[in-house]
Order: C-alpha cells, then structure tokens, then sequence
C-alpha cells in the first residue's frame, strides 16, 4: 500500500433529515442521479449513461461526478473535476425507512482532509455542512406532503 494511502485522513459527514413519507416515495421524488435541479438550484446535465452505476454528471458546467455504486435506495457518486476531486471527495444519497410511514434523508460526505491544515479542515468541514445542510433541507422540503 502506498504512503498516501496510509496517511489518509478521512472526514466524514453524514447529514440526515426526517421525512413524513415512505422512503421509497421520497426515493422517486429525490433519488434520481441526474434531477438534482429538481430540488436544488443548479444546473445538473448527464454526460454518459441514463442514471445506472457508471452514469456521469456535470454539475454548473463545471463539477463533474461519475456515479460509482447505486442500491434501491441510494447512490454513491465520487467527485472527479470541482473543488473537491483532489481530496478524494465522495459523497452517498441515501432513503432510509424510518417509523411506520416515515423516511429518513441520509447524506453522507466523505474527504481525505490529510492535506488540509487543522484550521483548514474545520473552515471545509463547516463550509459543507452548511452547504449540504441547506441540500438536505431543499430535498425534505420537496418531499413535504402537500
């Protein structure tokens, strides 16, 4: 294994919010790989495949993210061109069943912040709590009952 491989420092950040509806429900409304701009205000267009493991995306015409790994429920997406590729960026969707009629929003972010200095690491670490944050509260409140 290779020195950088070891000296990896992963920041994970999972982000949840509840949801009134049955997760499958809210997985059809959120969970497709290409309608982030469904939910979210961006512009998010395919570049190859039709949303199965494989497909990529580009995100503003500029972040552009193959989708790596896909459930019934979830994706896993890896970030390849944006601010984030040179530090391993990853990130899971996922619709987690929760109490009877209920679903649970789970985002999952994870980053090799090894080379990020301490102050640096919490200044990113908030930055995308925040900005994910304000994703996973734009997908609940899509999913909101009417």
């Amino acid at each position: 294994m290779s020195n950088r491989a070891m000296d990896a420092d992963f920041a994970v950040i999972p982000i949840r919010a509840a949801v009134p509806r049955p997760a499958r429900e809210v997985w059809d409304l959120i969970g497709g790989f290409f309608d982030l701009d469904k939910w979210l205000d961006v512009e998010c267009a395919p570049v190859a495949g039709s949303g199965e493991t494989g497909s990529i995306r580009i995100i503003n015409g500029a972040v552009v993210e193959p989708l790596i790994g896909a459930t019934s429920l979830s994706y896993t997406y890896a970030q390849t061109e944006g601010p984030m590729a040179a530090l391993g960026y990853h990130g899971t969707l996922a619709c987690e069943p929760a109490d009877e009629g209920s679903s649970m929003i789970v985002y999952t972010l994870a980053y090799d912040q090894s080379a990020l200095d301490p102050d640096e690491r919490a200044a990113s670490r908030a930055r995308i709590e925040s900005r994910f944050g304000g994703a996973v509260e734009a997908m609940r409140q899509f999913c909101l009952p009417n």
